[in-house]
């Protein structure tokens, strides 16, 4: 028996990644006519989905990307959306609004490069953000115990549930692929023993953007 369900879109493609920018809070100005698209195409997903067995709440972090993500699949299924700051996104620094190529260049390589190390002057260390956004995931997925739960997020809070949930050690080399608007999904499980544990049904599908302009390759 599925005793609680998270299901995790990467937010639709933000004007910011299009441009190649770390975006952080200063910098985001939100979706891209592409990314409302995806976005609304992963609503539609979700929605047939609901028809069977609904979907509790959303949760949303504060940047504007995730924000219109949540908005539009909350809107589309009917449900509330909640924004919660525990969500949020690495913290850039500096390296805000600036080309990422730039800021990997300086850096001698991107976030995951050297994890315990800041990628720029102000910023969170790789494993210091995976280490908070897992205590803050934790609690989210603890106050709701029981629920079918969507999360509109970031990439790197995909990769959080992942360390979380598998186990991983922090500061493993190991990663995974997170594509805008993509559909990840976890169940925890209860057997007739009582025995319990969370599964990893499915990670970065994107099935339903089958249909859409791919987005160029970085």
């Amino acid at each position: 028996m599925i005793t609680t369900e998270l299901v995790f879109v990467r937010h639709g493609q933000a004007q910011c990644n299009a441009d190649g920018l770390v975006g952080g809070p200063r910098t985001c100005t939100g979706l891209t006519n592409l990314g409302y698209a995806q976005a609304e195409q992963a609503a539609r997903r979700l929605a047939t989905e609901h028809l069977k067995k609904p979907f509790d709440v959303i949760y949303t972090g504060p940047r504007i990307r995730l924000v219109q993500t949540g908005e539009i699949i909350a809107q589309t299924l009917q449900i509330p959306v909640h924004h919660d700051d525990r969500l949020d996104g690495p913290v850039h620094g500096d390296a805000d609004g600036q080309p990422w190529d730039a800021v990997k260049t300086a850096a001698d390589g991107g976030p995951h490069a050297h994890p315990d190390t800041p990628w720029a002057n102000g910023s969170d260390t790789w494993n210091g953000f995976l280490e908070r956004a897992g205590r803050n995931l934790s609690q989210l997925i603890e106050e709701n115990h029981g629920k079918r739960v969507v999360f509109a997020a970031h990439g790197e809070t995909v990769i959080t549930a992942h360390t979380l949930l598998l186990g991983i050690p922090i500061g493993s080399p190991s990663g995974f692929t997170h594509n805008h608007a993509s559909i990840t999904r976890w169940q925890h499980h209860r057997n007739r023993l009582g025995q319990t544990r969370w599964m990893l049904d499915r990670h970065n599908d994107t099935e339903h953007l089958s249909l859409l302009t791919p987005e160029p390759t970085p």
